[in-house]
């Protein structure tokens, strides 16, 4: 079970991360962007939404599947849960960090 844990802690961080790490590049696109509006500006939007949800899906999803597909299917269905607990506690820490900011800070 603890391996179960250590693995849902991982994914989730690791979901986390590139989270943080596909905002800061959006962050720091903004100096880029145009005045007018064009149309590749949605169409990258939609293919980076796209391909964030595909990868998200596997870091959560994937090795559960394969554990279910494998018949172990309490171990992928505990992975699971750790992994969405993990991430469910992740944003409640954000969003108290939101809400300290901006109570303190504003």
């Amino acid at each position: 079970m603890n391996k179960i844990i250590k693995r849902a802690f991982i994914d989730s961080a690791g979901t986390a991360a590139y989270i943080i790490l596909v905002v800061s590049f959006i962050f720091s696109l903004r100096v880029l962007a145009p005045k007018e509006d064009i149309v590749i500006i949605p169409i990258a939007m939609l293919l980076l939404f796209v391909t964030s949800a595909a990868i998200t899906g596997f870091l959560v999803f994937g090795k559960p599947i394969m554990l279910y597909i494998d018949g172990k299917k309490r171990e992928a269905v505990s992975l699971l849960s750790y992994t969405l607990g993990f991430l469910f506690a992740i944003t409640l820490i954000v969003f108290i960090f939101l809400i300290a900011y901006n109570f303190y800070f504003r």
